[in-house]
Order: structure tokens, then C-alpha cells, then sequence
């Protein structure tokens, strides 16, 4: 990279969390970093709008008080430098798996950026589900972080962003990794090694009531906690449960397939 990149940082978990934190530092080492993000909390808001949202600076640049979305809008069209490429998370849990791409507020940042032209990652960190819920340091952000900020040094000029639109990072808890290599991590021991992936296709939710109550269960989580997983070779779930960091490249628009049986369908309409 011979220039500084302009970077527009964002999040779900809200601005004050550790993990913009350690993207923020690591990032400020490549680029300039201009942080628009949510003012609290708005996880699993997918890409909801808000549209009028109050603005308020902040040590890291702008707390907005709406979800992702409207972060990436307004970081795009009115509060920053037009950057080179957005990033968000690092998110507190993983966001792996084809079916939380549309539930996740940190990956609809990046579609978000990707509708307008603009490169884009989103970065999570992985939380076992035996863990969940417990508080994170930006420490535990530091590999996934260090990850992100050379795929955002490397991956432009590299033509990474010429057939991808956004990649979605994943990674898991240092302590997890199962790190082979021989190229220094952020901790300055062994790196945990990056894998591209394509999104898992694995989908186990069910639900239950009880006195007029129904729960949703999500019980993909779990299965990464045991000895073995469905999920084939190449997919993110597989790369997390094998302790490396997960990189699928993927586009924003959806991709329409034509069908004879509908097209036939269409001229017996």
C-alpha cells in the first residue's frame, strides 16, 4: 500500500465496546479512521433504517443514535472523508453461517457500504455458547483485528474487491486457535491461520411455549462445542470450529436464477 486509506469504522455493538476499540487502533496504523457508529447497543438489527437519528461526538469520532445502516449513510454522504472501504465489528459473537447474514447488524453495514460502491468487511469475534453471556477486553480483539487490518492493507490493491463485494471475517477466541504458521501473530507468538470460506448452509432452529410464550432456539451455536460438526470442509462454521480465522468473500445483491418451470409458469399467466 503506498497511500493511507480513508476508513470508515461502524459496529452493532455500539460504540463504546471493545471491539471497535481494537479495530479502531489497529486500523489507525494503515489509514485514516473516521468511527460512525451506533451509540449503543442495536445487535440483530439487520438493515434496519431509522432515518432521522441525533449525532454526537464522541473520542472516536461520531455516536449515532440509530442502527448500522444509518451509520454507514450518514459516515458516507455527510460525517466523514468518502472512504476507500468501511469496516465493521469486531463483534462480540460470531456471524457465520448463510442464515444470519440478513439478521446480523455488523454484516448489513457492510452490504450497506457495498450497495453504494464502496469495498467493505465485516469482522466478528467468536464466543462459545458455554461462555455466553460474559464480557470482552480489547485484547481478545487483537488477532481478529490484526487480520482485518491486513486484508484491508493488502486486499484492495490485491483485486480481492474486483469479483467480492464484502468479506465476512470470523475468528475465535485466542485461547481457542488452533495456530499453525510461521509469520507472527498480535500477541507475538504464532498466527492462527486464515482460510476462505463460503457461508454454511447448516440451519437447526426450533421454538417452544409455555404459558403463552414462545421461545426461539437457536441450536447451531451449540454444535460448535462438541467433538464433531456437519459442516463440510471450505465452509466458516467448519474454518471457526477448526480454530482459524474465516474469510468468505461475497456479493451484496441477490443473484437471480431463471427457471424454465417459471417462465412457464409466467406465459400460462
Amino acid at each position: 500500500m503506498t497511500d493511507s486509506r480513508e476508513i470508515l469504522l461502524t459496529n452493532d455493538d455500539g460504540i463504546d465496546s471493545p471491539g471497535i476499540r481494537a479495530l479502531y487502533d489497529a486500523l489507525s496504523e494503515v489509514g485514516n479512521v473516521t468511527t460512525v457508529a451506533p451509540a449503543d447497543d442495536q445487535s440483530a438489527v439487520g438493515r434496519a433504517m431509522t432515518y432521522e437519528v441525533p449525532v454526537e461526538e464522541h473520542e472516536l469520532g461520531y455516536a449515532v443514535g440509530g442502527t448500522p445502516s444509518d451509520c454507514v449513510v450518514a459516515g458516507l454522504a455527510e460525517l466523514g472523508p468518502y472512504p476507500d472501504i468501511v469496516v465493521s465489528g469486531c463483534n462480540k459473537g460470531a456471524n457465520i453461517g448463510a442464515y444470519v447474514l440478513g439478521r446480523s447488524g455488523t454484516v448489513s453495514a457492510a452490504v450497506e457500504a457495498a450497495f453504494f460502491g464502496v469495498p467493505a468487511i465485516a469482522a466478528s469475534l467468536h464466543i462459545p455458547q458455554s461462555e455466553w453471556p460474559r464480557d470482552t477486553t480489547v485484547e481478545e480483539y487483537a488477532e481478529v483485528a490484526e487480520a482485518v487490518r491486513y486484508l484491508v492493507e493488502r486486499a484492495p490493491d490485491a483485486g480481492v474487491f474486483e469479483q467480492a463485494e464484502y468479506l465476512n471475517v470470523n475468528g475465535p477466541l485466542p485461547r481457542d486457535a488452533g495456530a499453525v504458521g510461521d509469520r507472527g501473530g498480535a500477541d507475538g507468538g504464532v498466527r492462527t491461520p486464515m482460510e476462505v470460506t463460503r457461508p454454511s448452509h447448516v440451519y437447526d432452529m426450533d421454538a417452544t411455549e409455555e404459558d403463552g410464550v414462545v421461545t426461539l432456539h437457536d441450536q447451531t451455536w451449540g454444535q460448535l462445542e462438541g467433538d464433531t460438526l456437519s459442516d463440510p470442509e471450505g465452509t466458516d462454521r467448519r474454518a471457526v470450529f477448526e480454530g482459524k480465522i474465516s474469510v468468505s468473500p461475497l456479493t451484496a445483491p441477490h443473484t437471480t436464477e431463471r427457471h424454465d418451470a417459471l417462465d412457464d409458469l409466467a406465459e400460462q399467466f
